[in-house]
């Protein structure tokens, strides 16, 4: 009798809540119009996402300064090799225990349900992101916080819009306003912020969406400076003013960004589809834990987001990188920094890797300025130091400019690179030659990979949302809204005469041929019959199986619009039949594509 009353008094207070939040909605329509309430919604994720940010770098920093504060400088620290593993596994099992939810590659995610989920993200990653990869990060995960918190930031935008019942258009621009301004907010970089939205999220800039993206990463990045200050995230004085003579080595710098970003995206690949093989996630964390202990026990710079690092070489300040590690005490011989500092660029790879693989949870936003910041560095260091050059380099200019490259070239996103960059550590005075290396490593990767390293993975399924705006609309069309199902089907024991009884009640001039399993045999067309349906004296003499025909194609009922406006293009056929595992599901018809591209066209290009 008690729980019927406690199950009474919960039922009254949810129809409370919906009563309240429908009649908040009618006042919203009521007195504020569309345009603005997404202005004001814009602000609000602004400022929660930026929130969301600054608890996650407290949490990230004060684990961190908790476990690391006390080790030596000038020896090997042998709880590098523990601390990690302690990571991993804590966040394995938060993910797999308590949020029951795959939250690995944030932005990869954010793609997918841009493209395939009507922008819809689920209310457990407004949170779950920035638990479990404090955790990662602050054990010393060598990987970044800006995807989780990207991906935090998009989940805010997506359930706020959804919790007012916006429409699909508008939720996708919430979702780039929590995006922007999560790189806004962490960075402190808003005009990065809105790049990033354009050129990796591929959100369109209109009019109704250049303002919304401004107030969210303006939002966010004020209520960054009055908790944090006005200093740029990096320190970085240019003590070396950049000439134009040194554009060939700035040019030569970009071609090896390049190649330094395509060893970066094939490594992750690889290695991705190792950790993909392995069939326990035990045996993931076994081998993601080894991989990254051993990394960073041989490599501390390695520990973590690994900012201090990036830091100390824009300060020129190589000899504080090698604190706390076996190359300590060699600090001041060329050779040994030159390995050290190689071994960086090629291992960082595989320890961001064997943390999302081995159960962390992090992205690869901070690594790839990471190995940019070192293959710039060591690029200089090593021309410098062998004499192959008759002026010396700036090897801290160098770093900033390899930050900007390998950026560009791993996201595909040259413009974003240079503006985030300079916001960063105010390197403005270095304009020019990061637009040289960006523009450079950007067109290198792009001759062997047209896709970045978060939308390749869509690219593949055709699931990917882009600025061309035929194949961002196709994408956006789901085969179960074009499928028509009111095709009469036969079956190849059918007479002509009953043929004709079928024609006579249908308006359909195809006929599905099917057996008694619903497998797809073939199709009847009505031109190919006309000529003997009108001779009563055959109707008992031709069966269905006689006259059916195969479709020139089949359509899988998996299949995205691109292929399959692909296959129309190829057959020239007006319609084609769908099936699924062979079984007849229905007809998609070039009209039914057509109206449908157009509504949602017309949808999505409203201003």
């Amino acid at each position: 009798m008690i729980e019927d009353e406690d199950i009474e008094i919960e039922d009254t207070q949810r129809e409370d809540r919906h009563d309240l939040m429908m009649r908040l909605l009618m006042w919203r329509e009521k007195h504020i119009n569309e345009h603005n309430f997404v202005l004001i919604l814009s602000f609000i994720i602004g400022i929660c996402t930026a929130a969301a940010a600054l608890i996650l770098k407290f949490l990230i920093h004060f684990i961190q300064q908790l476990l690391t504060s006390h080790f030596n400088a000038d020896s090997a620290n042998y709880l590098y090799l523990i601390y990690p593993i302690i990571g991993i596994l804590l966040a394995g099992l938060y993910v797999r225990y308590i949020v029951k939810d795959d939250i690995s590659h944030g932005v990869t995610r954010i793609l997918y349900a841009i493209s395939q989920k009507k922008s819809r993200l689920k209310p457990h990653n407004m949170y779950t992101s920035v638990i479990a990869s404090s955790i990662t990060i602050g054990f010393g995960g060598s990987v970044g916080a800006e995807a989780p918190i990207v991906y935090t930031g998009a989940a805010i935008g997506s359930n706020i819009g959804r919790l007012f019942r916006l429409d699909q258009r508008l939720l996708m621009l919430l979702v780039g306003c929590g995006a922007a301004a999560a790189i806004a907010g962490i960075f402190k970089a808003p005009i990065a912020g809105i790049l990033f939205t354009l050129e990796v999220l591929m959100i369109d800039m209109t009019a109704t969406s250049v303002l919304p993206l401004l107030i969210s990463s303006i939002t966010a990045v004020t209520v960054s400076y009055i908790f944090t200050g006005y200093n740029a995230e990096f320190s970085f004085v240019q003590t070396e003013p950049f000439v134009a003579a040194r554009i060939p080595y700035v040019i030569f710098l970009g071609f090896f960004c390049g190649f330094v970003s395509l060893y970066f995206t094939r490594i992750m690949n690889r290695m991705e589809d190792i950790f993909r093989r392995i069939g326990t996630p035990w045996k993931k964390f076994i081998l993601g834990s080894l991989i990254l202990s051993c990394s960073i026990f041989l490599l501390p710079p390695l520990y973590g987001e690994g900012y201090g690092a990036i830091t100390s070489l824009l300060n020129d300040n190589l000899k504080q990188l090698a604190e706390g590690s076996l190359f300590y005490t060699e600090n001041g011989n060329m050779w040994v920094m030159m390995l050290f500092l190689g071994l960086i660029i090629l291992v960082k790879v595989l320890a961001t890797s064997a943390t999302n693989g081995g159960g962390g949870v992090g992205g690869t936003f901070a690594p790839s300025l990471y190995v940019g910041c070192f293959a710039g560095f060591f690029f200089a260091y090593v021309l410098n130091h062998t004499g192959l050059l008759p002026m010396e380099l700036s090897d801290k200019n160098f770093a900033l400019m390899g930050m900007a490259g390998v950026m560009a070239a791993v996201m595909h996103a040259p413009l974003m690179a240079i503006f985030l960059t300079t916001e960063l550590t105010g390197g403005y005075d270095l304009f020019l030659p990061l637009m040289i290396t960006s523009t450079v490593a950007y067109a290198t990767i792009k001759v062997f990979e047209p896709h970045s390293i978060y939308t390749m993975r869509l690219a593949k399924k055709g699931e990917l949302l882009t600025h061309h705006k035929d194949k961002a609309v196709l994408t956006l069309l789901k085969m179960d809204s074009v499928i028509e199902k009111d095709f009469i089907e036969v079956h190849p024991n059918m007479s002509l005469g009953d043929m004709v009884k079928v024609i006579s009640q249908s308006h359909r001039n195809i006929f599905p041929v099917t057996d008694n399993d619903n497998t797809l045999l073939g199709i009847v067309i009505l031109d190919d019959i006309r000529n003997i349906m009108f001779r009563p004296e055959l109707y008992n003499r031709f069966y269905v199986r006689k006259f059916m025909t195969m479709p020139p194609a089949k359509i899988e009922i998996g299949s995205n619009m691109d292929n399959v406006m692909k296959l129309f293009d190829q057959t020239n056929a007006w319609n084609l039949p769908v099936v699924e595992n062979g079984k007849y599901i229905g007809f998609v018809s070039k009209s039914k594509i057509f109206n449908s591209y157009r509504r949602v066209l017309v949808h999505f290009s409203q201003d």
